[in-house]
């Protein structure tokens, strides 16, 4: 990660007109406030950054070309489902959500019923990160992420926050991690298909191209 030193704000350049940028190595923890985070990513728009509930921020590299295709496949299936079911709204990976506990996350799909969207003000929706956790969260691990114990804690995260139904969908080893409310992780090995259960009736997802070949 890199931060630009010594420039008026806004402007990104010296008096000289070089610009400086500073490297932060992973293992230093950079904190900010929510409303510095939100104009962070106002002037970083090609980032996609997070924010833990203890203001830490997190950067996430761009993916692959790989991965890229397989979150635009489960993304599709998703938004497909519920136009025709029209019971809540679906996300993409560019979305965040400010949750409960004061962390802002971006899953690599998300919904939520339309019940709880529209209680929210338009400037909610519109004006920042949306304050609402999704009732079902999909985290898609690329092939190349070594993190995958930083993608569980995400998943547990989103459980105590509010969502009722999470996939970790793994093509590195071939799993799926279910994670429901109160109840132990349920880990599939390359399941064809997964199933929206109670929270999205009649949602079956296809891992054929996600999954595996």
């Amino acid at each position: 990660m890199s931060t630009r030193v010594g420039a008026k704000p806004g402007s990104g350049r010296l008096r000289s007109g070089r610009v400086i940028k500073l490297a932060v190595p992973s293992s230093v923890q950079l904190r900010i406030s929510d409303r510095d985070f939100w104009q962070l990513c106002q002037e970083n728009r090609d980032l996609r950054m997070e924010r833990s509930e203890k203001g830490v921020v997190e950067i996430m590299p761009p993916t692959s070309g790989g991965t890229g295709a397989r979150n635009a496949d489960l993304t599709a299936q998703l938004v497909i489902w519920a136009k025709l079911n029209a019971t809540g709204i679906p996300f993409d990976s560019s979305t965040g959500f400010k949750l409960p506990n004061g962390a802002t996350r971006s899953p690599d799909t998300s919904w939520i019923p339309n019940e709880r969207w529209n209680a929210l003000t338009v400037a909610e929706k519109e004006e920042k990160f949306a304050p609402i956790c999704p009732e079902f969260v999909i985290e898609l691990r690329s092939r190349s992420d070594r993190r995958k114990k930083k993608l569980q804690e995400k998943m547990r995260e989103y459980l105590t926050q509010g969502a009722r139904l999470g996939w970790l969908i793994d093509p590195r080893d071939g799993t799926v991690e279910i994670y429901r409310p109160g109840q132990p992780v349920e880990i599939l090995n390359k399941p064809a298909k997964l199933s929206g259960e109670d929270v999205l009736p009649g949602f079956v997802l296809d891992l054929k191209g996600i999954l595996f070949d």
